[in-house]
């Protein structure tokens, strides 16, 4: 009697020990998964239930999670990694440029007025002309002019900026609709650009381009939500499942939030607002919270100079071609300290971009400063772009647990001009990857797109073999601050959810977190590092989602 009860007991054990398994409505089999998990770094299988991976390891082993509803996809032995993370990009604007006029590659003063003028026939009087993504440096240096454009858009004001965000060209229709003169002043942490007979030729830097930008009428939200969808398309077909936004101002999270209750988000949101707000996010997040999986607050972004193409990067000894300019700063170290003390002491996550040498000294010693106020926690400070630093200052980053949040794509670009302006000494140290990896520091990659092209193939690929765009660097440039391909992934995944207090959730293909992940035509291991940028992505998934496949 006592082993019929036993039998019965074990027969019981047994059954619920099979009710219990989970069963995946999807897994990815005969793969080549690259996991981001030290413990096991390749796996060939995974499995997914809800929105989330319930088992990652040998392809045999994942059998048991089949089900008559199971969704199973063959690789095909094609690599898949960690949905990639966009740690810093400026999401909104990226979508208006999409539907804007297309000058990014435009390599002739005459090409750049005929593309605006073609693009201007298409518009009605009186509509704004804006996005563009100018560089100047690509017909060799010469900043444009109102006068360039005036003749080919009489009707329509216009506004346009260069790939960095730190210089604007309005021509003279917008100048007149902002009220500018000949008497305007310039203000601090910005210039209003004129010609040797002092008269204002439309450019515009930094903080004196809100002369022109405060006067452009917002786009309706039809346009908004309109350049959202396809921001996200675009970002879905890169392999990009999660990104922060470094916002400008509250209207891109009303687009993120309008988005998120349309249940129409394809991809995670850190949406990330102006450290001058720090007041109303906190107060925003003690009422409402942080926000979920989908869409998160909590993080605030400031500002300390510009640009180093707009000779606005505020650097410790003069640029080389311009020997009575080192640059400026946007906001006042009073300022920034006062701003970050009081978000830290919040509980708020602070970022603040600073570029030169001066800027970055200057953001580190305010770090500093603020620690030693607020007190010990984990508070995850970090500087974006950081990317002309002083070779003194990479120990203090590490020392000081600042994170990097750098943009490699920009290596690759700024390397064809940089030593015009910094000399190669100081250049030795920009974009210091590898000095700043050596150091301990954590690296955390994204775009800064609109700025530059959203892929995270092109960014591993300028990290990796920093070989610039006019191709005149076929070895790399600085070559000794490239990185290993596994380091490059690694900034592109674990790295931004770190970055964003999000690496138990993502980042990484493990049991229990979200089921994020791309697949790749190709191994990045395996194919030769000048190669990487054109690997295709094959698919994308959120959440166990398909949210791109590519065309066969």
């Amino acid at each position: 009697m006592k082993n019929i009860f036993l039998g019965l007991f074990l027969l019981s054990y047994s059954c619920n020990s099979v009710s219990d398994q989970p069963s995946a409505k999807l897994v990815v089999v005969n793969a080549h998964i690259w996991t981001g998990n030290p413990a096991l770094p390749w796996a060939d299988a995974l499995a997914v239930s809800g929105d989330s991976l319930i088992f990652v390891g040998d392809g045999e082993a994942c059998k048991k999670y089949y089900s008559d509803s199971t969704e199973v996809v063959d690789a095909g032995g094609q690599m898949v990694v960690p949905g990639f993370i966009d740690s810093h990009v400026h999401m909104i604007d990226g979508g208006y440029s999409l539907l804007a006029v297309q000058l990014r590659d435009v390599a002739s003063k005459k090409d750049f007025i005929s593309r605006i003028s073609a693009y201007a026939k298409t518009l009605p009087a009186g509509v704004w002309i804006t996005g563009g993504v100018w560089n100047h440096q690509n017909w060799g240096g010469e900043l444009p002019e109102a006068s360039w454009l005036d003749s080919v858009t009489p009707k329509n004001p216009l506004w346009l900026y260069r790939t960095d965000g730190h210089i604007g060209l309005a021509n003279s229709v917008a100048m007149k609709i902002a009220g500018i003169t000949s008497e305007i002043k310039t203000i601090p942490g910005g210039e209003v650009a004129r010609n040797e007979n002092g008269k204002i030729t439309g450019i515009f830097k930094d903080n004196a381009m809100s002369f022109i930008s405060g006067k452009i009428e917002p786009p309706p939200a039809s346009i908004k939500d309109k350049a959202m969808d396809a921001a996200m398309k675009l970002y879905a077909s890169c392999g990009i499942t999660s990104m922060q936004n470094m916002g400008y101002d509250w209207s891109e999270q009303e687009v993120f939030q309008r988005t998120h209750d349309l249940g129409k988000l394809t991809l995670r949101i850190y949406s990330v607002m102006p450290l001058a707000d720090w007041a109303r996010l906190k107060d925003e997040v003690n009422r409402n919270g942080k926000g979920d999986r989908w869409l998160r607050i909590g993080g605030l972004k400031g500002y300390v100079d510009g640009s180093l193409g707009a000779h606005t990067a505020a650097m410790l000894e003069p640029f080389s071609d311009k020997p009575a300019d080192k640059g400026l700063l946007i906001t006042s170290p009073d300022s920034l300290y006062n701003f970050i003390k009081n978000a830290d002491a919040s509980g708020l996550q602070v970022m603040v971009h600073a570029i030169g040498d001066r800027a970055i000294r200057t953001q580190l010693d305010i770090f500093d400063s603020v620690v030693k106020v607020n007190g010990t926690r984990d508070r995850r400070f970090r500087i974006e772009h950081l990317q002309h630093i002083h070779p003194d200052d990479i120990k203090r980053v590490a020392d000081l647990h600042v994170i990097a949040s750098m943009q490699p794509y920009h290596a690759i670009d700024d390397g064809s001009w940089a030593e015009k302006y910094i000399g190669l000494t100081r250049c030795k140290t920009t974009y210091a990857f590898k000095s700043l990896e050596d150091a301990g520091v954590t690296l955390a990659f994204g775009s800064d797109w609109f700025v530059a092209p959203p892929s995270p193939l092109e960014g591993i690929y300028a990290a990796v073999t920093r070989r610039t765009l006019d191709d005149k660097n076929p070895g790399g440039w600085i070559p000794e601050q490239k990185i290993t391909v596994e380091q490059a992934l690694v900034a592109y995944t674990m790295g931004g959810a770190f970055a964003a207090f999000d690496e138990k959730n993502k980042g990484s293909l493990e049991k229990g977190k979200l089921a994020d992940f791309v697949i790749l035509e190709k191994d990045l291991f395996k194919v030769a590092p000048e190669k990487i940028k054109d690997i295709k992505v094959v698919a994308t998934y959120t959440g166990g989602k398909k949210v791109y496949g590519r065309e066969p």
